[in-house]
This record gives structure tokens, C-alpha cells and sequence, in this order.
């Protein structure tokens, strides 16, 4: 039937009955994030696409994820960066995670020429008005840039890390 509407009911018994493990393969990192809003965006679109969502273990970050968690509990696995974010970035390259940020670069990537994640990727996302600290991009493997057409310099950090994290995983 196309063009009908499914009941929420009907929706909710489609559903996994319970939450993902970590599958460990793909990670969205919003380190540097300002506004609280935007992580509880992200932890939905973790759960939508079954990937992690990676956060310092800060006072701001919890209480975020507490005010956004619209999941009831039911949430993805989530990554607590510590002691510093410099380090667990050094441990995800050494145990193979490739490291991409979303940033506005020369040589980066569009966004329409982005492969899916075909090997454990961490995402990183940068603070809305810095972007990913200068010292970070410097070794990430890859640059990833979203075309704009508008006024606007960028998007914010959920809709940005939103629209990659579709693409990392294979779904858009």
C-alpha cells in the first residue's frame, strides 16, 4: 500500500525489542561541541544508523546527554573520552580507527564523493563557531566537507554529523 501511513503501534512492534551492543565500527566524536541541543540529535542518529557516540566525561557533556536522551534509556553505546580527548584520539589511531572530521578544508572531501566506512572510523566534530582544533586535523586521514549553496558558512554540529554519518554508514 503506497502512501499509507503506519500506525505507531504497528511501528513500534517493527522495532528492535532491545538496544545494540558496540559493533565497535563506526564513532561519532562531537568533542567540542558548545550547545547541549545538539547532542541529543546525535545520540538518535547514533541509534538510527547503529553507531557509538563518543563524549568527554564532563559535567556539561553528561548533563547534555541527560536533557537530549528522547531514547527513554533505551540509548547506543556510548564512548566516555578520558583523561583527555588528545589521548583517546591516539588510542583510536593506534588501534586502527581511521580518523575523519568534518571541517572546512582545502582538499577535503565532498560530501557526495565520501565512501561508506569500510574499515572502524571515528567521526570527529568540531565546535560550531572553531571547527575541529587546528592541531587535531592535522592527523586525521581524511577531511570531509559539506557542499553549501546558501548564505550560511556552516551547518550546525548535529545536522552536519547527521548528514556523514548516513553517508560512513553506508545509507545514504
Amino acid at each position: 500500500m503506497s502512501g499509507s501511513k503506519s500506525k505507531p503501534t504497528e511501528l513500534r512492534r517493527r522495532r528492535r525489542t532491545r538496544q545494540h551492543g558496540c559493533w565497535g565500527h563506526l564513532v561519532v566524536a562531537p568533542l567540542w561541541v558548545a550547545y547541549e541541543a545538539n547532542l541529543g540529535t546525535l545520540l538518535r542518529t547514533c541509534d538510527a544508523v547503529g553507531a557509538c557516540l563518543a563524549v568527554p566525561r564532563t559535567q556539561h557533556y553528561k548533563e547534555a546527554l541527560a536533557r537530549g536522551d528522547t531514547l527513554r534509556g533505551r540509548r547506543p553505546c556510548i564512548h566516555w573520552v578520558a583523561p583527555s580527548k588528545e589521548r583517546w584520539l591516539d588510542e583510536q589511531r593506534d588501534g586502527g580507527f581511521r580518523l575523519v572530521a568534518v571541517e572546512l578544508a582545502d582538499g577535503a572531501t565532498p560530501l557526495p564523493r565520501l565512501e561508506p566506512a569500510r574499515s572502524p572510523t571515528v567521526l570527529l566534530l568540531g565546535h560550531e563557531h572553531q571547527g575541529v582544533p587546528d592541531d587535531v586535523l592535522a592527523d586525521v586521514d581524511e577531511c570531509v566537507e559539506i557542499p553549501m549553496t546558501g548564505w550560511g558558512a556552516s551547518l550546525n554540529v548535529a545536522v552536519a554529523g547527521s548528514l556523514v554519518v548516513y553517508r560512513l554508514a553506508g545509507l545514504s
